[in-house]
């Protein structure tokens, strides 16, 4: 392991137990910090409205106030997703209203990135709507080190993903295509242990520099550009526990690599790919069928080049 990550990870890598909510509440009062929590959520209702409960109850009361605000980004859901969420607490905005001026398109990047319009926090954590047996430690495990340590500009959850009753084995886009990638062309990167989590915060600052992959690759791509942008030093992660969620099939997991894989190729060479689509196949009537998905190729600038975020901004 190269000296740089093995420095790193004794100084960047933490437990949610070394910044106690006494902690973090007092050096959220001596910053004058806001905290806003973005839960991007599609057909997420068996899930949403617990994780909404939570941070609401453990992290929102007048004992506890780390978080100011939630804001759950409704992407289209065709169950009650919306509905469970706004009883429990939040506060739901649908993607499509957001800069209509620009048409939404599909995917989670483009769900984050829209939610820099609507939230107010010097400091935005994601949390994906799909948890299961949700801790609070996972908002303030990720907050805990932006609110103590003025050098920290984004932190990554780290956890254990159980599938089924084998315990880590959940990553396996991770194993299988992030990690690689990560190690042959970004060394720098490869001790974040769960380097596409869904659960991590960063300053608003970093987050309205960077462009956004809008689907499966705005992790990787927000973690390799925050290296570019900010350095190594002011990236770190903490560990939170474990991570139980919905599990993936795997032909859904290949579309998941495909679009990480050309968020990593366009900032190795800011090239174009020669074929800009994925073909899989599923057993029909008379053998293997093919199925053709596109791969997303479009990635959304940075928030401070949208004219409407400036102008809410110097409002």
């Amino acid at each position: 392991m190269l000296e740089d990550v093995e420095r790193w990870l004794s100084t960047r890598s933490w437990s949610v137990e070394d910044r106690p909510l006494k902690k973090l509440i007092a050096a959220k009062r001596s910053t004058g910090s806001t905290v806003s929590v973005v839960l991007p959520a599609l057909n997420e209702e068996e899930t949403v409205g617990e994780i909404v409960a939570v941070i609401r109850r453990e992290l929102m009361t007048a004992r506890v106030p780390l978080v100011d605000e939630i804001v759950v980004i409704d992407s289209g859901s065709t169950d009650r997703t919306s509905e469970v969420a706004a009883a429990a607490g939040a506060r739901v905005v649908h993607r499509d209203e957001i800069l209509p001026r620009i048409p939404a398109v599909p995917g989670k990047g483009e769900v984050l990135w829209r939610s820099l319009l609507v939230t107010r926090g010097d400091i935005v954590a994601f949390v994906d709507a799909d948890l299961k047996e949700f801790s609070a430690d996972f908002v303030s495990g990720i907050v805990g080190p932006l609110l103590t340590d003025p050098g920290v500009d984004l932190v990554k959850a780290m956890y254990d993903r159980p599938l089924g009753s084998a315990s880590g084995q959940g990553g396996r886009v991770t194993e299988l295509m992030a990690r690689p990638l990560l190690n042959m062309h970004w060394p720098q990167l490869a001790g974040f242990v769960q380097p596409l989590g869904g659960e991590y915060a960063a300053r608003r600052s970093l987050l309205e520099r960077l462009p956004f992959p809008v689907g499966y690759g705005v992790e990787l791509g927000m973690l390799v550009d925050s290296l570019h942008l900010v350095g190594l030093d002011a990236l770190a992660q903490v560990d939170v526990g474990v991570r139980k969620h919905r599990h993936q099939d795997g032909q859904a997991l290949g579309r998941m690599s495909a679009a990480i894989y050309r968020t990593a190729q366009l900032r190795l060479a800011r090239g174009h790919m020669i074929r800009p689509a994925l073909t899989q196949f599923v057993r029909g009537e008379r053998g293997f069928e093919p199925r053709t998905y596109s791969v997303d190729l479009e990635e959304r600038p940075p928030m401070t080049d949208i004219r409407e975020y400036v102008s809410r901004r110097a409002a």
